[in-house]
């Protein structure tokens, strides 16, 4: 099954995605798709109903993130061994872990903004892991079962403010619209393996990033495990596990690093795909 949420900020409307790909609007069965909706009962309710039965959207305009409410924005970096050798760092005995602010959330299609006296943004194409049931302390052999579904994430990434500035990667990381996600959520029993899907990202047309997460240091069910050790993981939190190689840090012989007017495309097999186009700093980009 695949959930999309569809409108206006602050006016968004749930949705599926029918097998022939159309929007079908869930209105008229809940009001919103929200981390409460991603409990295993709530998604057994709507995975029961006949997609025909509900209204087709035909045009749905701007594609929100999938769901509402979401707790934690739990990243994992240097999580594939070539993006680590491309920055220059080991790959790490155990996952980093790091957050992203859930104010960096924006739909998949959403304008990215250059913070303030930006001059190292970058992107990074990722698998996003949802969390649908509450974990903790959870081994790896029951990790998946907490697992509602997947997402495709851009970690978009200001270098200079996470490596240059002191303190943690999270200034880098945070900024407003920093966070894209979706265009849907699409439930775990349509990913059979999630540590088999192609990923990629384009910038102006240009392939940057050609991975898959067969190549991923710690795994999915690795990752719940680990995670779950250190904080509690609750429904509608999203863990997002790392990049392959073709940053723009990493670039040769120099990097190269998004500006006003860039447009990027990124997506992964089955989770779909994402196009944001990039601009300077305004305000209202954010807000409206």
């Amino acid at each position: 099954m695949k959930l999309m949420r569809y409108g206006a900020k602050g006016s968004e409307k749930p949705a599926l995605i029918d097998a022939e790909g159309q929007v079908r609007d869930l209105s008229s069965v809940i009001s919103d798709i929200t981390a409460e909706s991603l409990v295993p009962a709530k998604l057994a309710q709507l995975r029961a109903l006949d997609p025909a039965s509900l209204p087709l959207v035909a045009q749905p305009g701007r594609v929100a993130p999938p769901w509402r409410g979401m707790g934690k924005f739990i990243c994992i970096g240097l999580n594939y061994a070539d993006h680590a050798a491309e920055s220059g760092l080991p790959v790490p005995a155990e996952p980093v872990v790091f957050m992203k602010t859930t104010s960096a959330v924006v739909g998949c299609n959403d304008p990215v903004v250059l913070p303030q006296e930006s001059v190292k943004t970058d992107w990074e194409v990722e698998l996003g892991v949802v969390i649908g049931e509450k974990a903790r302390y959870v081994s790896e052999a029951d990790a998946m079962k907490h697992v509602a579904g997947y997402c495709v994430v851009n970690d978009v990434s200001e270098r200079e403010y996470q490596i240059e500035r002191g303190g943690t990667w999270d200034k880098g990381k945070g900024c407003d619209t920093f966070g894209p996600i979706g265009p849907w959520l699409v439930t775990a029993d349509e990913v059979p393996n999630p540590q088999d899907l192609e990923m990629w990202l384009e910038v102006n047309g240009k392939r940057y990033q050609n991975g898959s997460t067969r190549t991923m240091v710690f795994g999915v069910a690795q990752l719940v495990s680990y995670v779950s050790r250190f904080m509690t993981l609750y429904p509608g939190d999203l863990i997002s596990t790392g990049t392959p190689p073709g940053v723009g840090m990493g670039q040769k012989p120099s990097p190269v690093y998004l500006k006003a007017g860039d447009e990027m495309k990124l997506g992964i097999a089955g989770l779909g795909e994402q196009r944001q186009r990039v601009h300077a700093w305004d305000p209202a980009l954010i807000d409206g």
